[in-house]
């Protein structure tokens, strides 16, 4: 009888681990759903109708599996939209570093983006702490 125990608390364990795991999985595909849908609402008209689309595209497909899919083809799709979002949210960026030599807008873009520019500098000293 005790035998049984161990075996079904390890048959638990295991099922209990691949629960996690789709969770985690969810959890890191709605996050980057809501992020590649704030990236195209900033971007607006800067995004060009065939990324907006690929973009759109990887979300609706994502959403598809997000609720029944296994772990598998939710990370899969994830994938997907991370490349398609990421290309996306590169040329943001590109124009932001444009549009931030000259005139005045370049102080006020500035301005927001320096609590960013803190950020990152902070997660980087916490990487050079923990290495040294």
């Amino acid at each position: 009888e005790i035998e049984q125990m161990v075996s079904d608390a390890a048959a638990h364990e295991e099922e209990d681990r691949k629960y996690r795991e789709l969770v985690d999985a969810r959890n890191q595909a709605d996050s980057l759903i809501h992020a590649s849908e704030k990236t195209l609402s900033e971007l607006g008209e800067k995004v060009s109708s065939e990324e907006r689309h690929s973009v759109e595209s990887a979300i609706s497909d994502l959403k598809a599996v997000l609720e029944d899919g296994d772990k598998d083809q939710i990370e899969a799709k994830t994938g997907v939209l991370a490349e398609a979002s990421a290309a996306v949210a590169q040329k943001l960026y590109a124009e932001q570093a444009q549009e931030g030599q000259p005139g005045e807008e370049a102080a006020s873009d500035s301005s927001g983006g320096d609590d960013v520019v803190d950020a990152e500098f902070e997660e980087v000293d916490d990487d050079d702490s923990k290495s040294k």
